[in-house]
């Protein structure tokens, strides 16, 4: 063998024996597997499309006159007597998003001329997830006003006197909704707080979810069929309140 074959072999030989030993590392390395703590770093970014964005379904909504059934279930909010007799009235079905980001589908009643209208508020106000909380005849609350405040839920009609008062209410006259009345509750010139329920939020942090704010998404709507907020009277503010007459 000549110098230059000797140096190759040898060469070739360490080569060999570095193979081995890395060989022997690794197979040392698996054996030895929890010893390793350190996870390997992922170097290269994820490829593939960003998942796509979920689509809610658009607003479901109908309009549709009082029924028998209907009628039956309203012996708490409606009485022979009431302003507004039960065929001007019209039962408003909505879809809606929740304090849970669910769509939920809610029922309201209102007077026939103004069950577009509230359609399309709420149209608005589910473009815009605005939740709430629940919408629901205030029947089921035993026509009791109080109670369905308490529950936080969001009602329309209901034949009674407007509160601290002998005259109508506008909800009589199926023209008016409170919204969240928990988050959005009325407060008297006296300072109390109806339902008693929402006294924290009295302060009006517009960081709460459900609160209705004077530059929000359900102000915007209601002013865009006409109708006013009751956060804006001058004496006592009734933040949950939308009418048709301002009152």
């Amino acid at each position: 063998m000549n110098a230059r074959g000797g140096v190759a072999w040898a060469v070739a030989v360490c080569v060999l024996a570095a193979a081995c030993a890395s060989d022997a590392d690794s197979a040392g390395d698996e054996s030895a597997g929890s010893m390793s703590t350190t996870p390997t770093a992922l170097t290269t970014a994820p490829t593939g499309p960003p998942p796509e964005r979920v689509v809610p379904p658009p607003l479901a909504s109908s309009v549709a006159t009082i029924d028998d059934g209907l009628a039956t279930r309203m012996t708490g909010s409606w009485r022979p007597g009431c302003p507004v007799p039960l065929d001007e009235l019209r039962r408003v079905t909505v879809t809606h998003w929740d304090f849970q980001v669910s769509v939920r589908t809610g029922e309201l009643v209102v007077h026939a001329d103004a069950a577009e209208a509230v359609v399309a508020v709420f149209r608005g106000l589910y473009a815009a997830r605005f939740p709430i909380q629940q919408i629901r005849l205030v029947d089921d609350f035993g026509g009791d006003d109080n109670r369905s405040m308490a529950a936080n839920n969001t009602s329309a009609f209901n034949c009674r006197p407007a509160t601290g008062s002998t005259r109508w209410s506008e909800h009589a006259y199926g023209r008016a909704i409170d919204i969240n009345p928990i988050q959005n509750p009325y407060v008297t010139a006296s300072g109390a707080v109806l339902p008693p329920e929402g006294a924290a939020h009295a302060g009006r942090d517009p960081a709460t979810p459900g609160l209705i704010t004077a530059d929000g998404p359900v102000v915007a709507a209601f002013d865009a069929v006409g109708w006013h907020w009751g956060g804006r009277w001058s004496s006592g503010r009734d933040y949950q309140h939308f009418s048709a007459t301002g009152r």
